[in-house]
């Protein structure tokens, strides 16, 4: 992601989650949880992003807050899918089943693989051969 379109990243992910508290619903549900949650983790990322400049921890802090965004909105794209394709709605109609378990875990390995390579690396890691790897 080129660097002016990284800086919009947080701050769309921030509003598109706010957005969602803008539709009148009776009472708490689950997915007004998560979005609070997301809402707490984006406002890390744009702390880290903005005010500190992703100097020293921040920079971390930032890969943390904005792979977790992510995930927890993938997490709800999976369990909307669930809900409203018929042809996931069959395999896991409670969404307890197997499926929606095995969708998750793969989900949430995948994520974990990929926050963690992003914590460790750094853009300049990326461009280097890697050992014992020619041409």
């Amino acid at each position: 992601m080129s660097r002016p379109l990284a800086l919009l990243d947080a701050p769309f992910r921030f509003l598109t989650s706010v957005t969602g508290f803008l539709f009148p619903r009776a009472g708490f549900t689950p997915a007004q949880g998560v979005g609070i949650v997301s809402l707490v983790v984006l406002a890390a990322a744009l702390l880290a992003l903005y005010a500190f400049r992703l100097a020293g921890a921040w920079r971390w802090i930032y890969v943390i807050s904005a792979t977790l965004a992510l995930y927890l909105n993938v997490f709800v794209g999976i369990v909307q899918a669930f809900q409203k394709v018929p042809f996931l709605q069959r395999l896991a109609p409670t969404q307890s089943e197997p499926p929606f378990i095995i969708a998750q875990t793969v989900v949430l390995a995948i994520f974990a693989v990929l926050g963690y390579l992003a914590v460790i690396l750094r853009p300049a890691d990326l461009r280097a051969p890697l050992p014992g790897v020619r041409g």
